[in-house]
């Protein structure tokens, strides 16, 4: 690419740079905010409570992920195809999806209510577990209220709504549910129903001052089975992206008891944190794209996944080594039973590094390969499912423990998503006819030199290694990896006075940003 980049694609990084730093404290926060919920749910529920909790929500998220049209993409490319510059039919469209989103959530739920046995394959914690059901709606509507916000380059309330107020409310939900008199048994269940309507009211009224009431609004059986047959694709990618966080929950429910359910659940919580970053970034990288995508500017899109992909790798193998090197000691904070998930961790932290090729990949893929996608997200899913059984089945045979049939599960993990990077990759370099891969050789580096700080802090006592040895490996880390592998356009993240335009609130001027 030339030097001298053309305005509009110093624009779409200066919108990148902007999501992304409030992504990155919105991780932060939510690190903050995740880790007294861990310590309730662990220390006062027990690992099977937390086992057969952990079970019940692999269906109750995947159905309202469906559920959700797979706007979180989507609506981005119907808002910029079909409202154009005018703002005025924008909440027109928005509320489509609400309602259709309500439809298919309302029967979905209503199904699990009938037959809810797939929801607890290790039994319920107490009957009011089956109100889990009522966040299946509210879930999906707060996905496409958020996208509608991040349409309009408000990444701000994905930030309070995800990393603020929904841990901070299962937190708290958790601990008074517990003491409450009649609520303990599904106290985890009434905490996260909480978390996830107070997650909506916390999208809801931002939006409404955004887009309003609809205008001239009509509906009809015709235009809803044309939204459902167009959202397809990106249902099946969203569902299976999902989906292959959660099988592995999913299988362990069936062929392992409930404690080693809850073991692994303990860790993926800890290591989801670098995927909820991961797939922050996805809202803003949305429109730029479908913008891009309009003018048929290729080059400037596969740049942005470069750079954003390479955003991404660098904090998360950051992420992965704090957490990972001191895995033992991390783990320990949930109790000593927990200790037995630190493969497990270090795993499942491995497999969202290798990951983010595939998400970023995909951000692309999902508008210019839909079916291409599917099919083979539909292959790394059965991939994943043969190798979790495969892992888990032989851990059982050899009567191994709970530790070891979770790190199995992790590790089939990593290989799937592994895989799925490469095949994306391969497929949209060769779709945009220039280079994608996020990798650079500075990232090696960095990670020898925080290797070699985490191993001398596993000298030290357990507290000294959190409080001591955490810091230094980020420090070691951040400073090899600025120094060497961030050149002035990655830096462009971590500075606030870009693109002033781009900057100020109120916010993006229609006829430049889209």
């Amino acid at each position: 690419m030339n030097p001298a980049k053309p305005a509009d694609d110093s624009d779409d990084l200066a919108t990148l740079a902007k999501g992304g730093r409030t992504n990155t404290m919105g991780f932060v926060l939510r690190l903050v905010a995740r880790i007294p919920f861990l310590i309730i749910a662990t220390r006062l529920y027990g690992p099977e409570a937390l086992g057969r909790f952990a079970s019940a929500l692999v269906l109750i998220e995947i159905l309202a992920l469906v559920c959700s049209l797979g706007e979180k993409r989507g609506l981005a490319q119907r808002l910029s195809e079909g409202a154009g510059d005018d703002r005025s039919r924008e909440a027109n469209f928005v509320y489509d999806g609400i309602v259709l989103s309500l439809l298919y959530s309302g029967l979905a739920a209503f199904i699990l209510w009938l037959f809810p046995a797939p929801m607890f394959p290790n039994g319920m914690n107490g009957p009011a577990d089956m109100w889990l059901i009522a966040a299946i709606p509210a879930f999906a509507v707060t996905e496409i209220l958020l996208a509608a916000q991040a349409y309009r380059f408000d990444i701000a309330t994905t930030v309070r709504a995800r990393a603020v107020v929904e841990p901070w409310v299962i937190s708290i939900g958790a601990g008074v549910f517990f003491y409450l008199p009649g609520t303990r048994d599904s106290g985890l269940a009434f905490a996260y129903i909480a978390s996830v309507f107070a997650g909506l009211l916390t999208a809801a009224w931002p939006f409404l001052r955004t887009y309003g009431l609809p205008r001239d609004w009509r509906v009809g059986p015709r235009k809803f089975l044309r939204m459902s047959s167009r959202a397809f694709p990106l249902i099946g990618a969203d569902a299976i992206e999902r989906g292959t966080r959660l099988l592995d929950i999913f299988i362990l429910g069936l062929f392992a008891p409930p404690a080693a359910v809850g073991i692994y659940y303990a860790a993926q919580q800890i290591a989801s944190l670098p995927q909820k970053l991961k797939t922050s970034f996805e809202p803003i990288l949305s429109p730029v794209i479908t913008k891009n995508l309009r003018t048929g500017n290729y080059a400037a899109i596969a740049a942005q996944v470069r750079q954003v992909g390479f955003w991404i790798i660098a904090v998360q193998a950051g992420i992965a080594l704090m957490l990972a090197l001191p895995g033992e000691a991390v783990m320990g904070l949930w109790g000593p039973s927990y200790v037995a998930g630190t493969a497990a961790l270090t795993f499942l932290l491995a497999a969202e590094v290798v990951a983010s090729t595939a998400v970023v990949s995909e951000s692309v893929l999902v508008y210019i390969a839909r079916k291409r996608n599917l099919a083979i997200s539909v292959g790394i899913i059965a991939l994943q499912a043969a190798l979790t059984m495969g892992f888990v089945t032989l851990a059982t045979r050899y009567d191994m423990s709970e530790g070891f049939k979770a790190a199995g599960a992790a590790g089939a993990l990593l290989l799937s998503l592994a895989a799925s990077s490469l095949i994306k990759a391969v497929l949209l370099k060769s779709l945009l006819k220039a280079p994608v891969s996020n990798w650079r050789w500075p990232l090696v580096y960095a990670a020898a030199a925080a290797v070699a700080v985490g191993f001398a802090a596993k000298l030290l006592p357990e507290w000294a290694e959190l409080l001591v040895g955490v810091p230094a490996i980020a420090a070691v880390y951040g400073y090899v990896i600025w120094h060497r592998g961030f050149g002035p356009e990655d830096r462009v993240l971590f500075r606030k006075n870009i693109a002033p335009d781009a900057e100020n609130e109120g916010e993006t001027n229609p006829q430049t940003e889209r």
